[in-house]
């Protein structure tokens, strides 16, 4: 059946109000809104039958998300969007990893700013502090007091107007509207919300086309020019060996404990990469699954050479502060380690690094690819 809605216009005297209700709605015979009369007071319930007040009904086109009147729907606008975000965000602790709920909150923070205590700032810079953040410098927001107020048109011009602003790749823009689409499949499946013709506004907003990714990766002597910038910062030379030489991603090694580097086992050692909590954080890999890693020879040096501080929580790597190093300060810290000696490589580019060196030692792209995307615990 045809998707309607119905135009009812409820006479009070001289004055009249105009509402738009789902036709389905209307047929059920239950009481559907109560409308008031601002200056008077009249009070008027609308049922399903005819009504001596009703002087006009007529049949709109199919609901449209598009639309601007979809937010005046009153059976829906209901849903505060600061109190929804914060339970979708305490929804998230539970179900997502601890590097995939930390960047939707990010995510969430650029949509909406901070309309509930999870989104708030918890740092802010003098500019900030002092008041002067010019409008210029302002993140565009969506805005809206209820989450039900929310269109596809507001959605689509969010993201393109910070694709023009930041000049965002592809890949980021769709990541907004994946973020979105997530709250509002939540909120209408679990968080008792009803979005105007049911619909969930980001389905009509269009993916941006993503170009194909550029590979970057470190040759031979590429990567003795990066240990060779880093030997006077040790933490950070042993953990740019593990990430080139063990194929780990940037959080894995971030993460990794003294119990999660046996140097006894097996015939350089092993690296365990596996789910834990600690100091009450808990983490897990980016796969969700539990791995062993071989330490190479080349890799074994390193850590043979290696003296771990000693730190609470006996984290492998830790920070300067003697703590776990959050990842964008590590990946800030050595941007600007190699920025001052001209090298722009990332972690990143050290996983690829060690699928090239596999690849130079002769190792089947079979063996190379389970170990750099495990797809099984060993």
């Amino acid at each position: 059946m045809e998707n309607c809605a119905l135009s009812i216009i409820w006479q009070y005297g001289e004055r009249s109000v105009r509402v738009v209700v789902p036709e389905s709605l209307f047929m059920k015979g239950e009481t559907l809104l109560r409308a008031e009369e601002l200056e008077g007071g009249g009070r008027k319930q609308a049922t399903a039958g005819p009504e001596p007040n009703q002087v006009a009904m007529d049949k709109q086109p199919p609901y449209d998300p598009m639309s601007e009147h979809a937010v005046h729907d009153p059976l829906t606008a209901r849903t505060p969007l600061g109190g929804i975000v914060s339970k979708y965000i305490d929804c998230m602790k539970t179900r997502r990893t601890h590097h995939g709920f930390t960047a939707d909150l990010s995510y969430l923070r650029g949509i909406f700013g901070p309309i509930c205590a999870e989104l708030e700032r918890k740092r802010t810079n003098s500019r900030q502090r002092n008041g002067k953040l010019g409008e210029e410098l302002r993140e565009p927001h969506i805005e809206a007091t209820r989450l039900e107020e929310v269109t596809t048109s507001q959605i689509a011009d969010f993201i393109r107007e910070s694709v023009q602003r930041y000049e965002l790749q592809s890949k980021t823009a769709n990541r907004y509207r994946e973020v979105l689409h997530r709250l509002f499949s939540w909120a209408m499946d679990e968080g008792g919300v009803r979005m105007p013709g049911d619909v969930n506004p980001v389905d009509k907003v269009k993916r941006y086309k993503e170009s194909a990714p550029q590979i970057r990766f470190l040759s031979l002597d590429q990567i003795d020019q990066q240990f060779e910038v880093l030997k006077e910062h040790p933490v950070l030379r042993t953990l740019v060996a593990v990430y080139i030489y063990a194929g780990l991603r940037r959080e894995e090694g971030l993460w990794l404990t003294a119990e999660d580097v046996d140097l006894n086992a097996g015939k350089y050692g092993i690296i365990r990469v596996q789910a834990k909590t600690v100091n009450g954080e808990s983490w897990e890999s980016k796969t969700k699954v539990n791995r062993v890693v071989p330490i190479s020879n080349a890799l074994r040096t390193f850590l043979d050479h290696y003296e771990r501080p000693e730190v609470p929580g006996r984290w492998y790597f830790p920070s300067p502060r003697g703590k776990r190093w959050d990842a964008n300060n590590f990946s800030e810290a050595l941007r600007r380690i190699n920025r001052a000696a001209g090298l722009p490589w990332s972690s990143l580019d050290y996983r690829h690094g060690f699928g090239s060196l596999l690849a130079m030692k002769g190792e089947s792209l079979y063996y190379a690819d389970s170990m750099i995307m495990p797809r099984c615990a060993l």
